[in-house]
Order: C-alpha cells, then structure tokens, then sequence
C-alpha cells in the first residue's frame, strides 16, 4: 500500500533493507504542548529496540506519535516503506503494527478467551497467532479462559493485553512499559516472551523504566531526553555506556 506521490521502487527498496520502522524528524503535540521535537529513529526488521528515558521524556508519545493517537504530527514515519504520517489510525494497524499500551486497555466485562477471540486480523497473510499457541506461551490465561477481565491479576492482564496484539497478524510490536509493577515471575513470563517472539521474526520496540528487564533483551537503546533521542547504542556497546545512562537515568 503505497499513496499516489510514493514511487513503489521506494517501498520495495525499504523492504528490501529490512527497515521495519523508520522515523525522521517526528514532532508531536497534546494541544498545545510542544511534546516531540525531531525524533529520529530506525528500527530493522527482527529487532528487538528499548527506548530508555525518564518519565515525560517522550517515550510514550514516540509510540503514540506511531499510531496516529497523539495530536497534530509533522516529520515522517515510514512503516514497512510506507509513509504512515497521514493515515488514520485503523489503517496504520493494518500496516501490521500491534500497540499494547501503559493501560492494557482489555476488555473487563468479557473473558480471557472472548478478548482472544475478539480482535481482527490486520493482515491479509498472516492471521497472527491461533488461541492455542497463546495459551502454550502463557498457560496462566489457559487455566483462567473462563474467568472475567476484573478476576484477572495484573500480570495475568497484562499477558492477555499483549497476547490481542499477537491474535491481529501484527509484525511490528509496540510495548508501553508492559513489566510495570508486576511480581517477579510474571516479569520472567514475559521476558522468555519476547525472547520467542524475536525468535519468530517479530519486530518489538519497547518502552520501559525496568532497566534490568529491558537491557538483556535489545539489540539497541535508544535514550529519549526533551522529545528528542540523545544517545543510541547496541547491546554490545552497553558496558561503557554505563557510566553515560547513570548520568542521564540515574540507574
């Protein structure tokens, strides 16, 4: 899906690189708060990529800046070689994009296998994953299909909030900060999670305050201060840049 002033050979060649998401000089608002100022990020196709800052720095917004859930956007936000920056947020899905946000957002009245069962497909070749591999990834949602979204605990809310996303087809994932407040083993649950979900191609770009379950997951950082990126590095790098993210995250 292309728009008309987008030559196909663009697109193709994107593709072609493995860029799953690239965004230049993104700036975004609430209002008239002035919340994103020239984002630049790119992710490839199969990474895993955390976006590291303290609260208010923008991570949040960046992902919501991706859907078309912010308010007014300048700058470019290219998903899969497509320019997204103009779409509506229905179709920005059906680019393949699943969101799982802060709030989890499930559907409380309904049970563990009615919210499985209630997503569509955002892809037309790829029907995402079938309610038994969700409950093989997450046996806690096995044994609690029957139970209503307000029996859930925390973490077993949060797995169900991010197995919809994995019912749509969707390729290109983005997680808000998906261990906030969560006990240990569900924190555990969702790390081997990701682990598999890399190992099947997907692509995650995570925003996370829990450094610890973030840092042996990514294959690259990038350290958001003021709406902008101000520090990016691979995994490998992580090491020596301890001494930097201590000064700008205090970790």
């Amino acid at each position: 899906m292309t728009t008309a002033a987008e030559p196909k050979s663009i697109v193709e060649k994107e593709r072609k690189m493995g860029i799953a998401l690239e965004i230049r000089n993104l700036q975004a608002w609430y209002g008239e708060s002035y919340i994103l100022q020239d984002m630049n990020i790119t992710v490839n196709q199969g990474e895993v990529v955390t976006l590291l800052g303290r609260n208010g720095s923008g991570r949040t917004t960046t992902l919501r800046a991706i859907m078309g859930l912010t308010g007014a956007r300048k700058g470019s936000i290219r998903i899969g070689g497509v320019e997204s920056i103009n779409l509506p947020t229905y179709k920005i899905a059906h680019l393949g994009v699943g969101y799982c946000p802060e709030e989890r957002a499930i559907f409380s009245s309904l049970t563990t296998e009615e919210n499985l069962l209630l997503p569509p497909s955002v892809s037309k070749t790829d029907k995402g994953m079938s309610v038994k591999e969700i409950y093989d990834m997450f046996p806690n949602l096995a044994e609690r299909k029957a139970s209503q979204g307000t029996r859930l605990s925390g973490g077993e809310q949060q797995m169900l909030a991010v197995a919809r996303i994995l019912r749509t087809g969707a390729k290109l994932l983005l997680l808000d900060e998906i261990s906030e407040g969560l006990a240990p083993v569900i924190v555990q649950a969702l790390s081997r999670m990701i682990v598999t979900l890399k190992a099947k191609g997907y692509t995650i770009v995570m925003v996370e305050q829990n450094f610890r379950f973030a840092a042996p997951l990514a294959d690259r950082f990038y350290v958001v201060e003021h709406g902008q990126v101000v520090e990016t590095f691979a995994a490998s790098e992580l090491d020596s840049k301890m001494p930097v993210l201590s000064e700008l995250l205090g970790v």
